[in-house]
């Protein structure tokens, strides 16, 4: 409860010091619930499922406030609780607004925290919906005529696909023995075909609106590119992972009689995204649009992977949504400290800066072959074991997904040629110290992830079993 209370509290405490609250305090405030992660890991561990760490009623007996841990859990926790820091610390550079920024963020530390650890299917719509209240506030600080339309079309797919979600979970609640929203009441309903394929339908329209995939990826590329920084991080590295989570841990086992009649749509519309995202992003001129071009098109793939059902698809996805979150969040604060510095993110009017600043660049370098997956580093081993599981699943698929290598190497690669070399604008782009530790922490998660998967996918793989189990145990089909 603590690690959701703890953000909640530090945002108030931002709040009211207002200008008189720094980087340094906002940065330890958001850390602590690192802090508090790492005692759930050593407490709970990760290889006994989903373990109840708090429980208290709430509306009535069968409406509680419950929270669990496990290794998918904890995974998602630690991508959040380690990256808003790094948001907090570097991704924040709106003088104006730092204040506002920086209370919303650590709001929506908490939010998050309890989007992945709800038990109940009622607390999880809850912290979904409290998750999004943030984010609306932060794009609503974005620039220009559009903004106002921008966060309107936002907000319109997401209240949509979260009523849909709710519609589910009611029809859930109601056909329960004793009207409860427990994870486990609500995976012991017995649904028809048609009944689980409604029920799945509701559930997926909010996730895949969230991750998005094609066609609810409209919202995407003007949100993340208009949106300040600290908005394209939490947008990019961390939000949309509530769709992708809530693919394994609500949809999957609570409706798992539609999957057969989903799963290859929604693979085909990954892989579609996967293809239109790449090739969009290679014509790309502004280095924000082309991040979330290259976003859709990363995301895509783990949702594919996803819906292969198999244990390394599955462990794969949750591999490379951890990945996609520091690369993602990493390429953002790159364009951010480009346009600070040089007054545009526009690749035809950069070149030159790694004779600025040689730390930088290799920071950024770094940073670029994690996202084209370069062995050795951390994208690698995620992409292989989704290109793996969607390759089991159709040779044809997984040609098409693996196209993806090579575009997104001439995409990524381009950016990197056009902004730091060649001739162009003598800027001097400096580094503070902030900014050094924050590429520090992103740049030694794309070694040690790159070198050492196993130890992240070890941290997941009971999860990810029990969830396969689930699934097989209702449909028979998963080996």
């Amino acid at each position: 409860m603590e690690i959701i209370l703890i953000p909640i509290i530090a945002a108030l405490v931002t709040a009211g010091l207002g200008k008189r609250s720094n980087v340094w305090i906002s940065t330890l405030l958001s850390l602590i619930p690192l802090a508090v992660l790492y005692t759930y890991f050593t407490r709970f561990g990760v290889d006994n499922g989903w373990k109840t760490i708090f429980d208290l009623t709430w509306i009535s007996e069968n409406i509680r406030f419950t929270l669990g841990f496990d290794g998918l859990t904890g995974m998602l926790l630690l991508l959040t609780n380690l990256m808003v820091p790094v948001i907090v610390m570097a991704g924040i550079r709106d003088d104006e607004n730092r204040v506002t920024l920086t209370a919303l963020t650590l709001f929506m530390q908490g939010a998050l925290n309890g989007v992945f650890m709800a038990q109940d299917g009622l607390m999880f719509y809850i912290f979904w919906e409290l998750a999004l209240i943030p984010i609306y506030f932060i794009t609503l600080t974005m620039s220009g005529e559009n903004a106002f339309k921008i966060t309107l079309r936002f907000f319109l797919y997401t209240f949509i696909g979260s009523l849909a979600m709710l519609a589910s979970l009611l029809y859930l609640f109601l056909h329960t023995a004793n009207y409860s929203f427990s994870f486990e009441s609500l995976r012991a309903v017995e649904l028809s075909r048609i009944e689980s394929i409604w029920v799945g339908a509701g559930i997926l329209l909010a996730f895949v609106v969230k991750i998005p995939l094609l066609p609810f990826h409209s919202w995407q590329a003007d949100t993340y590119t208009h949106s300040p920084a600290a908005g394209s991080m939490l947008l990019s590295g961390i939000m949309l992972k509530m769709g992708l989570y809530g693919l394994l841990r609500w949809y999957l086992p609570l409706a798992p009689e539609s999957i057969e009649f989903f799963q290859p749509w929604i693979i085909g519309l990954s892989v579609a995204g996967v293809l239109y995202g790449a090739l969009i992003a290679i014509r790309q001129k502004d280095m924000k649009r082309l991040i979330a071009f290259s976003s859709l098109s990363h995301v895509a793939l783990i949702a594919a992977g996803i819906f292969t059902l198999t244990a390394e698809g599955l462990e794969g996805g949750v591999l490379q949504m951890f990945v996609h979150g520091v690369n993602v969040i990493g390429l953002f604060l790159v364009v951010e400290l480009i346009e600070k510095s040089t007054g545009t993110r526009l690749l035809g009017e950069l070149g030159g800066l790694a004779k600025s600043n040689r730390s930088f660049m290799i920071f950024f370098m770094l940073l670029a072959l994690g996202t084209v997956a370069v062995p050795f580093t951390n994208g690698f081993p995620g992409e292989f074991m989704l290109l793996k599981a969607v390759y089991m699943y159709n040779p044809n698929m997984a040609l098409l997904a693996g196209l993806t290598i090579i575009f997104c190497a001439v995409y990524i690669f381009r950016m990197v040629q056009f902004s730091m070399f060649g001739e162009g604008k003598h800027v001097v782009l400096s580094l503070k110290w902030n900014e050094y530790v924050a590429f520090g922490i992103l740049s030694f998660a794309v070694l040690l992830i790159g070198f050492v998967p196993q130890m992240f996918i070890d941290v997941v793989h009971s999860s990810i079993l029990q969830i396969v189990t689930w699934v097989s145990e209702a449909k028979g089909v998963l080996s």
